[in-house]
């Protein structure tokens, strides 16, 4: 597991995971290796394990919103709380030749 709150590039964190599992995946090209990631109903304290593949991330929070971790999607913010810690997260990469998901929200770099 790693703090990510920690890092002081963690683009370069998750670049370097990218070219790992396409390193491990003999015929995956990194330009077609994209990263996904699932959110877990584990704290910190709760992880016993490591994931088969990518990495599990902590120590992030979200601002303006809550969490709900048996439904494992954003709800509506605790009056005066400011930021919720966010479970682990499971941040891997998967060999992206498919197109993409219409489900999938896509950030355009131009748009921050």
């Amino acid at each position: 597991m790693f703090w990510m709150s920690g890092f002081f590039n963690p683009q370069g964190f998750l670049t370097a995971m990218r070219q790992e599992v396409a390193r491990a995946h003999k015929g995956w090209a990194l330009d077609v290796v994209t990263m996904h990631n699932d959110v877990t109903k584990m704290l910190f304290d709760e992880c016993k394990q490591k994931p088969k593949e990518g990495v599990f991330v902590y120590g992030l929070y979200i601002d303006g919103a809550g969490w709900d971790r048996k439904n494992c999607r954003l709800c509506e913010a605790t009056n005066k709380i400011l930021y919720t810690l966010m479970p682990i997260i499971h941040i891997y990469a998967i060999n992206s030749t498919s197109p993409k998901d219409p489900k999938l929200y896509t950030v355009s770099r131009n748009s921050y």
